[in-house]
């Protein structure tokens, strides 16, 4: 992921923790918070393991995440890792992100995912 679709400042964090709305599944949660552009943050806590394990849990909600950067409202987004994702396949945390990117209402259009697939008829409105 570029880094211009990072959050980093300490503040921006601070933000979305204070003001953003929550959905969380097993292994993630996800906070999100009505900001300019797309910025994405990923917090994963010393109790998920050393800072090897923190990196590559890291390093994979970022490769989960980038496919869908495109398709997201512009906002400001926390995943936060829990203790469990340190275990979890990449495919399971493909599908956590997903999932919570749905359920918290980030992407653009929602018409447009939910009528997917159903042909020329179902796009028609």
């Amino acid at each position: 992921m570029e880094r211009r679709y990072r959050l980093q400042k300490n503040r921006a964090f601070q933000y979305v923790y204070h003001r953003g709305k929550s959905v969380s599944c097993r292994d993630l949660v996800l906070l999100v918070a009505k900001g300019r552009g797309v910025k994405v943050g990923f917090s994963v806590s010393k109790k998920v393991g050393n800072a090897v394990t923190r990196n590559r849990v890291k390093r994979r909600l970022r490769e989960c995440f980038r496919p869908h950067l495109g398709d997201v409202k512009s906002g400001l987004y926390v995943i936060i890792a829990r203790p469990s994702a340190a275990t979890a396949a990449f495919a399971s945390l493909q599908r956590d992100t997903l999932y919570l990117l749905k359920k918290g209402g980030a992407f653009q259009d929602e018409a447009r995912n939910s009528t997917a697939g159903k042909g020329k008829e179902g796009n028609r409105a």
